[in-house]
């Protein structure tokens, strides 16, 4: 949706196109040199922020759904993403405590008392991994502006999102212990110092820098090349790169990673 007059047939007719009562959010992770950052969308008419979302097409699955919410968010396409949780408490958005006629000023619309959108909704969550260096965020035209922050400088969030941010990080930082999901965060060569990184990183802990990327050569998802990168005087570390048969296969049935 790019105007208001799409906004406002969205509220009156979205139903016939969309599952009602039925939506998805998208913790978006970013990770890009030791950085781990989330996106979210500041919604002018509701004075707060959110993490990404949307409502599923009639004709989409629940994957499809996803993809498209991500990319038009992230200008990106084939992220690594995952379901998570499902989020279905009866007050989990108060409907009762907003004032639409108010939101619909803002967002200059003609105010529609008994929309489809204003009842109970089961959200179901999903994450994202990607370089946030190669995003560039979207809004749309019911917020100012979506942007990348700080994992530890999140703003108090409306609904449950709060709830749906820990979850969605639980999830990531358990799946990286039996998946090898941060392949798309990492050059196609890259040093065993920056894979360590990225698993630092996105753990928030320490990990033992002789120890850890051996782990993962034994596994065999990353090999060793005949190539150096000159860092600087006496710095020339080997180059690595996954095995992508392994890789695969990793990411469908599980490894112990640490």
């Amino acid at each position: 949706m790019n105007s208001v007059a799409e906004l406002q047939d969205f509220i009156i007719n979205g139903h016939k196109h969309y599952m009602p009562h039925m939506s998805i959010d998208a913790a978006i992770f970013g990770y890009h040199d030791h950085q781990l950052k989330i996106l979210l969308s500041s919604y002018k008419a509701l004075d707060g922020y959110c993490l990404p979302g949307g409502y599923i097409r009639r004709t989409e699955t629940l994957d499809e759904a996803a993809n498209r919410i991500v990319a038009e968010r992230t200008s990106l396409t084939d992220l690594y993403l995952q379901q998570y949780k499902t989020f279905g408490d009866p007050d989990r958005i108060k409907w009762n405590e907003m004032d639409f006629e108010n939101f619909s000023k803002k967002l200059e619309l003609k105010y529609i008392k008994d929309s489809w959108l204003m009842d109970q909704t089961i959200s179901i969550g999903y994450y994202a991994l990607t370089d946030f260096s190669l995003v560039t965020p979207q809004a749309d035209v019911m917020s100012d502006f979506c942007a990348w922050f700080n994992i530890n400088e999140v703003p108090p969030l409306l609904f449950d999102h709060d709830q749906m941010v820990k979850d969605s990080l639980h999830a990531l930082r358990m799946q990286l212990y039996y998946y090898p999901i941060a392949e798309k965060l990492l050059p196609a060569k890259f040093t065993l110092t920056e894979i360590h990184a990225v698993y630092e990183t996105l753990l928030d802990k320490k990990l033992d820098i002789r120890n850890f990327p051996k782990k993962l050569v034994f596994l065999g998802l990353i090999k060793k090349l005949n190539e150096k990168r000159n860092i600087g005087p006496h710095r020339a570390p080997f180059l690595y790169k996954f095995d992508k048969k392994k890789y695969t296969k990793a990411l469908e049935t599980g490894t112990t990673l640490t």
